[in-house]
């Protein structure tokens, strides 16, 4: 087993993981601490270390609100379980499981970012130990990188400094994370031409801003995006701004520093990361991706339909239950009202779609809701197909039975469990069809890694269900329910409506 290996800025030692044919390297420095001169830059290189780093243990998790446990909130009961996880601002650091037992075996590789909507998160959450993925013959890695107003504030001091990397810092993280991996991951028995990036929600988003931009020319070859590409349907339905341009996140900034009491970069720079952090939760502002035209160029999910994005297969999808855009209507007249100013002279089709003569506003409001992931990814697959792109695209809808006391359904973030086979790490009572779904979504993720196609046997020597691309004219899914089964099912007319209505209107 690979348990010491050589890296550009030195030789680190592993730990057998649970089974002792993986080792794991916790807490490798791919960038310098990005504390006093380096907050708010670009990350920079690593220092090289002298003797044997000891990668036993996760670095700290980036500066993020502390964890609060409290019985009411799902995801204290499912993975924030712990307050005493060491937080720093020094936090540039990954994980890695490796199979390998020698340099050469050229192993497909998965480089993963969390989620957390670019607020909090971070790699030593119990879902996403890497070992069952390992074990079927790929290398995984777990970036951290900067969250919040420390990995996503502006300022115009800022921008004069580095115009050539002035925002994003999370996200060029995460890149300075992955070019990492491409330089050093043969140490380790992987293949840096045989990379696939994925993540979860924001994570997910982060795929889909590297995938976009300019900067990564050849970065990776596949790309997983988990609930992490939807856009709002529906008025007022937006959770939070999902960027900015770099004017008004300046201004933003600005504003924070006059919060903090600071007047210029370098005051802010000898603060507190602590005082930082406690007066950006105070500050109550979303800090997110930023359109610096440098690291990103604009919408996400906009250059992708133009296809100004790496040109990878991509496996991507949502549970049934997460993210519903719903109309704000409070009466038939105010929906009606709100279907003309949305759709003009298509407002009638759309109103007979709701079957707005039929019940009252609730019932309609009902069946105008709409999976916000959902629709997009529709949106995606026709103009995948339409543009003649023609890149491969494997959907699922994650839609099984969880068990517990709390009734959760199909949470966002639930399928993490799945997909790592993290079952046995999760409180609730999972029983045997769990495990099977388990076993096999992660077959399917680790073909995916291997070759750009789900498909193949189960570790039980059968052949898994079939898993076909999504093209406009085959628009289907899996659907991980008791089972894995794949449904060629039309979507509904309401979003084939919807699909039409967002792509005629480009």
């Amino acid at each position: 087993m690979l348990r010491t290996v050589k890296v550009e800025n030195g030789i680190v030692q592993g730990l057998p993981a649970g089974d002792a044919r993986i080792t794991s390297f916790k807490g490798i420095p791919f960038a310098a601490s990005p504390v006093g001169k380096n907050r708010w830059r670009a990350p920079q290189p690593a220092k090289d270390w002298e003797g044997v780093l000891k990668a036993f243990e996760f670095a700290p998790t980036s500066m993020q609100a502390p964890t609060v446990i409290d019985k009411n909130n799902i995801y204290t009961r499912e993975w924030a379980v712990d307050t005493d996880i060491p937080m720093d601002e020094d936090c540039l650091y990954l994980n890695v499981w490796t199979p390998a037992c020698s340099v050469d075996e050229k192993l497909p590789v998965l480089v993963w970012y969390f989620g957390g909507g670019l607020q909090v998160g971070s790699t030593t959450e119990m879902e996403f130990d890497g070992e069952r993925i390992a074990r079927r013959g790929i290398v995984v890695v777990t970036i951290n990188y900067r969250l919040n107003a420390f990995g996503f504030l502006c300022h115009p001091e800022i921008t004069a400094e580095a115009p050539e990397a002035p925002a994003n810092f999370g996200h060029l993280d995460q890149q300075a994370g992955t070019q990492w991996v491409k330089r050093n991951i043969a140490a380790f028995g992987g293949d840096p031409e045989n990379i696939t990036i994925g993540g979860q929600s924001a994570g997910g988003g982060s795929v889909l801003s590297q995938l976009t931009s300019p900067q990564n020319k050849g970065f990776c070859q596949k790309a997983i995006v988990e609930s992490g590409i939807f856009t709002t349907l529906y008025p007022d339905n937006l959770m939070f701004k999902l960027r900015q341009e770099l004017k008004e996140a300046e201004q933003q900034g600005t504003k924070f520093f006059e919060f903090l009491g600071v007047n210029s970069l370098a005051e802010a720079r000898q603060l507190d990361a602590v005082y930082i952090r406690d007066k950006a939760l105070e500050y109550k502002e979303f800090w997110g991706t930023v359109v610096d035209n440098v690291f990103c160029t604009g919408n996400a999910l906009e250059l992708f339909l133009e296809n100004k994005r790496l040109m990878v297969p991509i496996l991507l999808g949502q549970t049934s239950s997460e993210f519903f855009s719903v109309p704000k209507a409070n009466t038939l007249d105010e929906f009606r009202d709100m279907a003309a100013a949305m759709f003009g002279e298509d407002a009638e089709e759309y109103l007979k779609l709701c079957q707005v003569q039929s019940g009252g506003i609730e019932e309609v409001r009902k069946r105008a809701s709409v999976s916000s992931i959902e629709y997009a990814i529709r949106i995606v697959g026709q103009a995948n197909t339409d543009t003649g792109a023609n890149i491969p695209l494997y959907y699922y809808n994650f839609d099984a039975e969880i068990p517990g006391w709390d009734n959760p359904g199909t949470f966002h973030s639930v399928d993490l469990w799945f997909f790592f086979e993290t079952l046995a790490k999760c409180w609730r009572p999972f029983v045997g069809k769990h495990y099977d779904l388990a076993r096999q979504m992660c077959n399917y993720w680790a073909n995916f890694i291997r070759s750009g196609n789900p498909n193949g046997k189960d570790s039980t020597g059968e052949d898994m269900p079939q898993w076909e691309p999504y093209t406009a004219e085959a628009p289907y899914a899996m659907v991980f329910g008791d089972k894995a089964e794949f449904v060629k099912e039309q979507p509904s007319k309401l979003i084939k409506f919807l699909v039409k209505e967002y792509l005629r209107k480009r």
